[in-house]
């Protein structure tokens, strides 16, 4: 703990960080998959986020992944790897965010019965997620 005007602030350990970069990676992987395999062709809400930036959904469904990942990386430079005060807000943010994305296309493929945009890289995220959980979760030692 760091005592900030007497107050004790959580900090986060230097494995949630990295754990957090590790996500962020991932869910770059999982955009990547899900733009080739056309995500925004199959999944309503994809397409409909995607519409709404461009006219050509590939294009759309870009700018608004690069955009997502653009404002995770920003997450771990600007607020959980210098120590902010709010990194461990975004860092929860992030863990939910990331745990129910993977649950999602996981249930989606079980439903149809077969591979779906974003179910390759989906194991992945939930590892990380569940593992940045943990670490966000122990205390940490001073």
């Amino acid at each position: 703990m760091i005592e900030t005007l007497g107050e004790p602030r959580r900090t986060l350990s230097r494995q949630s960080r990295w754990a957090f970069l590790a996500l962020m990676v991932a869910q770059a992987a999982h955009s990547i998959e899900e733009y080739i395999f056309r995500l925004f062709d199959v999944f309503a809400p994809a397409h409909f986020v995607s519409a709404l930036v461009s006219t050509n959904l590939g294009v759309g469904f870009a700018v608004v992944n690069a955009a997502l990942v653009l404002f995770g990386l920003w997450c771990y430079f600007a607020r959980v790897r210098p120590g902010h005060p709010s990194g461990p807000v975004f860092a929860w943010f992030w863990t939910v965010l990331e745990l129910a994305n993977g649950i999602g296309h996981s249930v989606l493929a079980l439903s149809r019965g077969g591979y779906f945009p974003g179910v390759a890289t989906a194991p992945v995220l939930l590892g990380v997620a569940a593992y940045l959980a943990f670490r966000l979760s122990t205390p940490s030692r001073s």
